[in-house]
Parts: C-alpha cells; sequence; structure tokens
C-alpha cells in the first residue's frame, strides 16, 4: 500500500502536492533511461495480462519474458521474481519514498508529511497506471483478484511489512526519536498504512468515481481529527464532481485542511 505504498505497487516517479508548484521542471531522462523505463514497464504489462489470463501459479518468468520480447536474463535486470514484476517492487522507490518523508514539509507534524506524500503517491499511481495503458481501475482489479494466490498473498504480506516498516524508520529520523524505544513511528506507519489500504479498496469498489488522491487526501484528514462519524469523508462519493472522476484521474485540488469542520 505504501506502492508500493509504493504499497500498491506504484510509481517511476512523483512530486509531492506541497511542492507541485514550486519545483522547477525535471531535466528529461536520457533515451537510455526513456528505454528502461518503457521495458519495465512493458514486463509489468504483461505480467499482470498473464496472470489474469492464466492465474499467478500457471505463469512463468520465462512466459513474461517471451510474452515481453525479451531474455529471461533481462527480465531478471529489472525484476528479482515473478511477483516483483506484478507488484512493481523497487528499492529505488523505497528510498525515495523514505527521503521524501524525512524532508516534505520541514517544520509540520509528520502525519501532515505522511498525508502529503501519500497524497503526491495515489497521484503518481494513477498516472503508472494510465501509462500502462487501458483503464486504471482494471488495472487495479487485475492486481487485487491475483491476491487469491496463497502464495501471492504470503509475499504481498511480506512486502507490505517491509514498506511498512521503511516507513516507520522515517517517520523515526524525522521525529529523531529511537523506534525501539518510541512506538509512535510505527503506530503512525501503520495506521497510514491502512489508510492507503482501506482508499485504494474504496476507489477500485467505485470503479474509480472518486478521485484516489482525494481519498486518499480525505482519509488522511480524517485520521488527523481522530476519526470522527460524522467526517467529510463518509459523504465522499456524493459530494465528488468534475469530469476526470469517473476516469480516476487526480482531484483538481487537495482539500485545505484548515476548512474541515470538526
Amino acid at each position: 500500500m505504501l506502492h508500493s505504498l509504493h504499497f500498491y505497487g506504484y510509481t517511476d516517479s512523483t512530486m509531492t502536492a506541497a511542492s507541485a508548484t514550486t519545483a522547477l521542471p525535471e531535466p528529461r531522462p536520457s533515451l537510455r533511461e526513456r528505454k528502461k523505463l518503457a521495458t519495465r514497464r512493458a514486463l509489468r504489462r504483461v505480467t499482470l495480462d498473464l496472470v489474469a489470463e492464466r492465474g499467478f501459479a500457471h505463469v512463468t518468468v520465462e512466459d513474461i519474458a517471451e510474452a515481453a520480447d525479451v531474455s529471461p536474463r533481462t527480465f531478471f535486470n529489472y525484476f528479482p521474481s515473478k511477483e516483483a514484476a506484478l507488484f512493481g517492487a523497487d528499492p529505488d522507490r523505497t528510498e525515495a519514498l523514505r527521503q521524501r518523508l524525512i524532508q516534505e514539509l520541514p517544520g509540520e507534524s509528520a502525519l501532515e508529511a505522511l498525508r502529503v506524500v501519500m497524497v503526491g503517491e495515489a497521484r503518481a499511481l494513477i498516472e503508472e497506471f494510465h501509462e500502462l495503458g487501458g483503464d486504471p481501475v482494471e488495472w487495479l482489479r487485475r492486481m487485487k483478484a491475483s491476491h487469491v494466490d496463497p502464495h501471492l498473498r504470503a509475499a504481498r504480506a511480506a512486502q507490505m511489512a517491509k514498506s511498512e516498516s521503511a516507513v516507520a524508520e522515517a517517520l523515526a529520523e524525522r521525529l529523531g526519536t529511537d523506534p525501539e524505544r518510541d512506538p509512535y513511528p510505527m503506530l503512525l506507519a501503520a495506521a497510514g498504512t491502512g489508510v492507503m489500504r482501506a482508499a485504494f479498496s474504496f476507489w477500485g469498489r467505485s470503479g474509480g468515481s472518486v478521485p484516489l488522491d482525494q481519498l486518499v487526501d480525505g482519509a488522511f484528514q480524517a485520521l488527523a481529527r481522530g476519526l470522527p462519524e460524522n467526517c467529510e469523508l463518509r459523504g465522499i462519493a456524493e459530494t465528488t464532481t468534475g469530469a476526470g472522476a469517473s476516469a480516476g484521474l487526480p482531484a483538481a485540488r487537495t482539500h485545505d485542511r484548515r476548512k474541515d469542520h470538526h
């Protein structure tokens, strides 16, 4: 969830909501980097297609490589296993997420930094799904359907535990505390994991009718206020408007926490 989250297997790059309006444009990747990214996405797309068609247990690395028109050796240059290809696991993305959690919004609370970073992750996930081609909600449906495999569930649980631990360590560093003596970083990481998992689940069940980043943002807003029963999040499906909603596109704006009603 924390897609990767990268909790749900996301992002090749992302920009947080807070920095998007002030950061300078990133330099265009080199041709070599663009080719590598295209190959990585092709491998993920083929993996999702084959697993949806045959079931995870009946797909091999050789099958994926052949369908993507690369060698098995090339496959292993991008992913250590077929599970990693399905999830989109990438150690570099974990480190990038860790750095953002440490550096984002200096002076703000750890929870607020986590909210901003995870909203950015949600936007990047939708962008990646669009780049894979087709309906973003359909890609998420395929990923979730593949998790019925017992071995895959175990692999997913292990990956999520690793991601949650990385988030906890980053939050502890941000707070200047020892996670072995202070339970708060792990508690906040676990809560953030739950927020992302619930937001993705609702987004998928709703067919993408509510923009994913708006769901994530609203869920963290509610968490920050102690999850009151009358929180605005409960009516988000009825109040969401805009042409991008039905396609699962990012919302036009991020909810301003200063305008929330307790």
